[in-house]
């Protein structure tokens, strides 16, 4: 993890306090001082380096969660939807397995209709973790799922607490930061950061672009040999 030292005016891993944080953490203590306080005076971090990846289709699923007309109704959501049409696209030609949420009220035709699911697709029901009180880990093993690609709405709701969520139960997580959104930027931006620093996540999650994904290891489907589209 990385944090921001004053004293030098760099980004650095903490590994013991410098003279400037024992001063402040001295000075805070007797006045009373908390994060509140201290708000504005702290800088964002770096941005994170986008990674290039590759995945392999048979042990991975895409989650496209709470994509909902009723909710997904700001600019910035609204511009994820073709994003997430791509990866959604190209993860059915590679034979993926395609999950999708709903909100505790939401229904199947609130889904947007570019990225509507499939009579197929499994759906999951639930708050904010799509783990709570779902069978989606049950789902996610019965294919043998290792990776979960999480795209969808909001970055700060369904995206963070199910990445957070599947990475506490073993599986490697990748986020699209193209395909995950909110109404305010902070909270992608939040997000972004808590999934490379979380000590709960930074050991499984990666952040890449959707035209930064790469399948590998064709999942050769029992049709493809049926109609001979491989030999």
């Amino acid at each position: 993890m990385n944090y921001y030292c004053p004293q030098y005016g760099v980004w650095r891993e903490y590994c013991t306090p410098c003279s400037h944080w024992l001063r402040v953490n001295y000075y805070a203590g007797r006045k009373d001082s908390t994060i509140i306080d201290e708000w504005n005076t702290v800088p964002a971090p770096p941005p994170p380096q986008l990674q290039s990846v590759s995945v392999d289709p048979k042990t991975s699923a895409l989650l496209v969660l709470d994509m909902e007309t009723t909710i997904c109704n700001n600019p910035r959501c609204i511009a994820s939807i073709s994003k997430i049409n791509q990866l959604l696209a190209r993860s059915r030609e590679w034979g993926m397995l395609v999950v999708y949420s709903l909100t505790r009220t939401g229904s199947l035709s609130d889904i947007a209709a570019q990225i509507a699911p499939l009579p197929s697709d499994p759906v999951v029901k639930s708050n904010v973790d799509k783990f709570y009180k779902t069978d989606l880990e049950q789902i996610l093993h019965e294919h043998g799922i290792k990776t979960v690609l999480i795209t969808g709405y909001a970055a700060n709701g369904a995206v963070l607490h199910t990445a957070t969520s599947a990475a506490f139960r073993g599986y490697n997580v990748i986020i699209p930061v193209d395909g995950m959104s909110a109404l305010n930027p902070y909270a992608e931006q939040y997000t972004a950061w808590h999934m490379l620093n979380s000590p709960g996540t930074r050991n499984r999650a990666i952040l890449t672009k959707i035209n930064l994904i790469h399948f590998s290891h064709p999942y050769r489907r029992s049709e493809d040999w049926e109609l001979g589209v491989i030999q």
